[in-house]
């Protein structure tokens, strides 16, 4: 079985408490999505493989750490993964983007595929799935299994806030995925939200809510 990591960073503990609150302004919310997705990320990539490479300095030559391989790829679930990729393209700006768009029909609150673009050397890279809320998990076990499909293998999934019905389903579909979660919340209501939660993450982030 693959990490599930909660974050117990006070950094990211204060922004997700900002973010909570009904009365924090979409601005305000777009910029706690992409700030919070970058420390995540910090801890995601903590164990990507490095090899040594010889370089020289200004004044001498030596041996540094490289990431090994053709690198990262980040892969936002549309639309609020979007600015979690921003985020944590401020980390990595050399990770190349892909592109997953599924929408949740609210009435089987089953996921719909409409769009998958990726990097034609996805399959070579590491994968970071990131949408900022793991409610049901349909979305995410979706996204993962289109990716799958197209032969990659190496994923990892982040999220702002999960409930504990989303983590047991993602990790039921994919126990070889790790996943890294802002923090983990209570439950999820009848309507399939999660409780506290901070509301619909994509209508607060586009200021449609």
């Amino acid at each position: 079985m693959a990490a599930v990591v909660i974050m117990d960073h006070p950094l990211i503990q204060h922004k997700i408490g900002i973010m909570r609150r009904k009365d924090t302004s979409t601005k305000e919310f777009r910029d706690l999505v992409s700030e919070v997705a970058m420390l995540i990320c910090y801890e995601a990539t903590r164990n990507l493989p490095l090899k040594d490479v010889e370089i020289e300095t200004p004044l001498t030559k030596t041996v540094v750490k490289e990431i090994e391989g053709k690198k990262l790829c980040i892969a936002p679930i549309l639309r609020a993964g979007l600015h979690m990729a921003d985020g944590i393209l401020n980390l990595i700006p050399n990770a190349k983007v892909g592109h997953i768009g599924l929408y949740r029909n609210e009435e089987t609150l089953e996921p719909v595929e409409y769009f998958c673009k990726l990097p034609s050397d996805a399959a070579k890279r590491e994968i970071f799935v990131v949408d900022p809320m793991l409610a049901t998990g349909g979305s995410a076990v979706a996204a993962i299994d289109l990716l799958k499909k197209r032969g990659i293998s190496k994923i990892h999934f982040l999220c702002l806030i999960a409930a504990p019905e989303g983590v047991e389903r993602l990790q039921n579909a994919h126990p070889d995925v790790n996943i890294f979660i802002g923090n983990l919340d209570e439950r999820l209501n009848d309507l399939g939200y999660i409780l506290p939660g901070l509301g619909d993450a994509g209508d607060r982030i586009y200021g449609t809510k």
